[in-house]
């Protein structure tokens, strides 16, 4: 089991740039895949992001594929997600998530550990 906490959100305008960060406790963090979720209210979790425990596959949902890059820092625990040309749209509570499984997934019940999430709000 990994602890996670994530930072980063805030209140942004359309267009603009924000990173997102997700510090992971456990000497296992390198070996399991993560990823990163977003929820509105009314909604299901959905999947945005996902990557391998190396760091060497990423996928991304449709929406934001250009505009965000997942990455990762196993020496330090860290997960990053770089949001690019944020949009109203990308309104949502953002999650970072392991796996404990070295390869990617996309669906919120593969993943295992969860942190509290952090909001990001775009505005116009």
């Amino acid at each position: 089991q990994v602890h996670l906490i994530e930072s980063g959100g805030g209140l942004v305008q359309a267009g603009d740039s924000r990173t997102l960060s997700c510090a992971g406790s456990g000497r296992t963090f390198s070996s399991y895949a993560m990823g990163w979720f977003r929820q509105v209210p009314g909604n299901e979790r959905q999947f945005v992001a996902t990557i391998s425990a190396i760091g060497g596959t990423t996928l991304y949902t449709e929406s934001v594929k250009g505009r965000f890059t997942i990455s990762r820092d196993n020496a330090k625990n860290m997960l990053y997600l770089q949001m690019n040309n944020l949009k109203v749209e990308d309104t949502a509570v953002y999650y970072c998530a392991a796996r404990r499984v070295a390869t990617i997934g996309v669906r919120a019940s593969l993943f295992d550990d969860w942190g509290r999430g952090t909001q990001v709000t775009v505005s116009s």
